[in-house]
């Protein structure tokens, strides 16, 4: 024992024990806390990333398989104002009231009869944005019957009805008339001045016209 009764091995110890700070629960619980919120939010943010991803390409899935025929079965349903783009610059305005396999049904302006238009002689359909946006719903049902009508089966119908039609080339020229029979793919036609009834001696030619030739067919009203 040195001098004075101090312990030589107490000579350089230094008490330090009053700068010691008191452990805290609280401030350990806010710092953990803190750090679970911050997780929990990166991981939120990576889960709604990865389902806003998925969502995206499952839609575009989804429209990659829409065809032309169920966006105009919404336009009809929804009763929309388009206008079809047609061969030689014919532009032909309404609204969709039928659809078949490879045709559809168009109403022009009041006043003007219904047009037929093979589904070929479609360049293009305008509308308006929301209406675009709209026709890709693929909530309308298709209706089974109707749209297994061809073209054909049509032609045969109005050539059993006589009925009085315009026929609308793909080049844009026009012949009156009345359709005497349909085959597989074209039909004859009884040309005769418009507004007449198909009687031999006003019958002016007879023309065989394919199917792949025709923009439209106007049907006069009644």
């Amino acid at each position: 024992m040195g001098p004075e009764g101090i312990r030589p091995e107490s000579a350089n110890h230094v008490d330090n024990s009053y700068m010691t700070v008191p452990s805290s629960p609280t401030v350990g619980r806010v710092h953990w806390d803190g750090l679970f919120e911050d997780l929990e939010g990166q991981l939120a943010s990576e889960w709604e990333a990865e389902r806003a991803a998925l969502d995206a390409e499952s839609e575009r899935l989804r429209i990659s398989r829409i065809e032309i025929r169920a966006r105009l079965r919404t336009l009809a349903a929804a009763e929309a104002a388009i206008a079809l783009e047609l061969p030689a610059g014919q532009l032909l305005a309404g609204r969709v009231v039928e659809i078949g396999a490879d045709w559809l049904a168009m109403a022009p302006n009041p006043g003007r009869g219904t047009a037929l238009v093979p589904l070929t002689a479609v360049r293009g359909i305008r509308m308006d944005h929301g209406m675009l946006l709209a026709s890709l719903d693929p909530a309308v049902p298709a209706s089974e019957l109707r749209e297994r009508m061809t073209f054909g089966f049509v032609l045969r119908d109005l050539a059993r009805r006589r009925v009085p039609v315009t026929i609308e080339d793909l080049d844009g020229s026009r012949r009156h008339g009345t359709i005497d029979r349909a085959a597989a793919d074209h039909f004859d036609l009884a040309a005769h001045d418009a507004g007449s009834s198909r009687r031999a001696q006003d019958v002016r030619a007879y023309v065989v016209i394919a199917f792949a030739a025709v923009a439209r067919i106007d049907l006069e009203p009644r």
